[in-house]
């Protein structure tokens, strides 16, 4: 991060800490310190927090002034010798984007040796080779030439900063700052030292931009957590509340009437629970209303990697997406979508229509993201049938592979040509990696046929799911907030962007009842219970159950945050709206499963070549897919995922911009 070497001094440091004097370059370059009294430092030309409000350990061995950077070992040797403590050190530096050469200037030696151990003085000697000019030892080795200190053995390895005083030392976690390049952030967040459960923000930017600084901890320190999720580092959708941390939705106007959460999501706390880091909360649309960048007011728009950097993020979940495709340091990121699945509760969570909201997850890799999603999503925890009005899930984890793939010519092939030449090698691999036979249903005529008036009457069926996604965030978050900004700003309505403004003003009236949501939610049931076979279990459904494929994205042609770029360019076919609808079918493909609640994924399956109109040269665009299986077949088309990662079907996206 050569950034760091220009950007991070004293005056880079901002909102709300205290500049502090700098030290030499080659020493903890003390920064500042933000609100609570943690240490933000450079070292090596890269910055640090470290939480010395409440050290980690405290030791009355080590003595002197200052702040020393250092590292914890630990071997399971009883006697290690200098080769196996240097490849030691050297697993740890190779393993880990936090730790660095810079904090071997002391190493803390610890051992799970039960009895017996000693510490040569060759091995220590060895350690001193790689430049560390302190060596300590924990008291479980017998004499050696290392200074032997008590009170350090529970610390977990990794790196840390030692406070050093006439009475003692305390040693403090060390987090490493990324500057969020992209703005998908709204900040950075750590764990309370006095509780985990508890987060508290991280208030510092790079003033030359005015980037985030996104604290992100050693995965070293999660070695020797069992929990599935142990060195993760996730982020989360500024929806979700996080206990000790503000939950916007995209809205000052919100913000500053809604105290700061003082309990986790449900679903959040989940990947607490798991062993997941949270490192901070990332930008929504106002209120999730998946407004087009343009419209996007009271937060400005994130960045996106790709091709030209120019391209849009798609909608609410915009800074979640763009964050996973610009940054390696990042494992996943945490959206949601008004798609109905009820894989996870949304207790906790700002609704759009929380009869049809649903909690996803981000990853770059396959693996990655099946192996997070089977942890996360659990039984215990689905949203209960009375919110999203349908059948209770049961979701068998074994769930066999689909064996039909429904092709409907209508929705495919894809605008460019090219990416349908991704799309129909995806679909051969389909049928020749994974077994799949291909059957081609004209799946608007389907529904045309249909004698079941939520399925057949297109207006019949959005009228009900656009009630849906009104009603309960009107109730719940627009009704308090125009009625506080006019009680308390005489009569005003509240500043809030244009996605949501006139239908606000609109619905002052109050012209939804209950009883029109209870209406909309058995509408709502009518279609999804059309679409599973009766008295069947769901594993049954799921071994029946076709896949459906559907363009998600935007088949291939950029689609730009700045709306002249995409109306100058429609007409040639060279750019492109979101959510398009194609021709002669009723409505898009996204529009499905939010009401029938069943399974939906997007995944990646190759990029294309397009002119961008902002470099004027060649620049990649990601070509994607979504995979459809009836309601409750989740771990179905999670083993498809699998499978087609072993084959070769599906691969991992790399950061930047080009995915693949």
């Amino acid at each position: 991060m050569a950034f760091y070497r220009l950007l991070f001094s004293v005056a880079a440091v901002v909102s709300g800490v205290h500049a502090l004097p700098v030290a030499r370059n080659d020493e903890v370059q003390r920064l500042s310190s933000v609100g609570y009294g943690d240490m933000v430092f450079d070292l090596g030309g890269t910055p640090y927090l470290a939480v010395t409000t409440i050290p980690s350990a405290q030791t009355t061995g080590w003595t002197g002034s200052g702040h020393v950077p250092m590292a914890v070992i630990k071997t399971d040797s009883c006697s290690p010798t200098a080769e196996e403590l240097t490849a030691l050190v050297t697993q740890y530096l190779s393993s880990d984007d936090v730790l660095s050469e810079s904090f071997l200037q002391a190493i803390y030696v610890a051992t799970t040796c039960s009895s017996g151990a000693t510490l040569e003085s060759s091995a220590v000697s060895g350690l001193m080779s790689m430049g560390c000019s302190t060596i300590l030892a924990s008291p479980s080795f017998a004499a050696s030439g290392a200074m032997s200190v008590e009170g350090l053995d529970q610390l977990e390895p990794g790196p840390y900063v030692a406070s050093l005083t006439a009475s003692g030392a305390g040693l403090s976690m060390v987090y490493r700052l990324y500057e969020d390049r992209y703005r998908t952030f709204i900040f950075g967040a750590y764990p309370s030292p006095n509780d985990e459960s508890t987060y508290m923000p991280f208030p510092v930017n790079v003033a030359k931009y005015q980037d985030p600084l996104i604290p992100v901890p050693s995965k070293i320190y999660s070695w020797s957590d069992p929990r599935p999720f142990a060195g993760l580092r996730v982020s989360i959708k500024d929806l979700y509340d996080i206990k000790g941390l503000q939950s916007a939705g995209g809205s000052r106007a919100w913000a500053s009437i809604t105290p700061v959460a003082n309990a986790s999501a449900v679903a959040i706390q989940r990947i607490i629970d798991l062993g997941g880091h949270l490192v901070g909360k990332q930008k929504t649309a106002q209120f999730a209303s998946g407004a087009d960048p343009w419209d996007w007011y009271d937060v400005q728009y994130p960045f996106n990697p790709r091709g030209d950097e120019w391209l849009t993020c798609s909608a609410s979940s915009s800074g979640g997406g763009c964050s996973i495709a610009a940054y390696d340091w990042l494992d996943h990121a945490i959206g949601s979508d008004t798609g109905s699945s009820g894989m996870i509760s949304l207790q906790g969570v700002q609704p759009l229509g929380a009869a049809q909201d649903t909690a996803g997850v981000f990853a770059r890799d396959p693996h990655a993201f099946a192996y997070f999603a089977k942890h996360w999503y659990t039984p215990s925890l689905h949203q209960d049938s009375s919110i999203n009005g349908l059948e209770a899930l049961n979701v068998p984890s074994e769930s066999p592979l689909p064996r039909t793939l429904i092709y409907t010519p209508e929705y495919l092939p894809t605008r460019n040509p090219a990416a349908d030449t991704l799309v129909q090698s995806f679909i051969t691999n389909l049928t020749t990696l994974v077994g799949l036979t291909k059957q081609t249903v004209n799946l608007t005529a389907t529904i045309l046929d249909s004698d079941i008036q939520a399925v057949r009457n297109t207006s019949y069926r959005n009228n009900a799911s656009s009630l849906l996604n009104q009603y309960t965030q009107w109730t719940e978050v627009g009704r308090p907030l125009v009625d506080f900004w006019a009680e308390n700003y005489d009569g005003r309505f509240p500043p809030i962007d244009p996605a949501r403004r006139p239908g606000w003003i609109a619905r002052t009236q109050d012209n939804t009842t209950s009883e029109m949501y209870t209406q909309a939610l058995a509408i709502k049931r009518s279609f999804s219970d059309s679409a599973s076979p009766a008295n069947t279990t769901t594993a049954e459904k799921c071994a029946n159950s076709g896949l459906w494929l559907y363009d998600i994205g935007t088949g291939g042609l950029p689609s730009y945050r700045e709306e002249d770029l995409i109306v100058g360019n429609l007409a040639t076919g060279a750019a492109t709206y979101l959510n398009y609808t194609p021709p002669y079918t009723i409505t898009s493909g996204v529009n499905f499963c939010s009401f029938a609640g069943c399974a939906d994924f997007t995944v990646p399956i190759g990029q294309v070549e397009y002119f961008s109109n902002v470099t004027q040269v060649m620049e990649m665009v990601p070509v994607t897919l979504s995979l459809v299986m009836r309601r409750g077949c989740d771990w179905s088309l999670f083993a498809l995922i699998e499978a087609l990662a072993e084959k070769g079907g599906l691969r991992a996206v790399k950061t930047g911009r080009e995915a693949f």
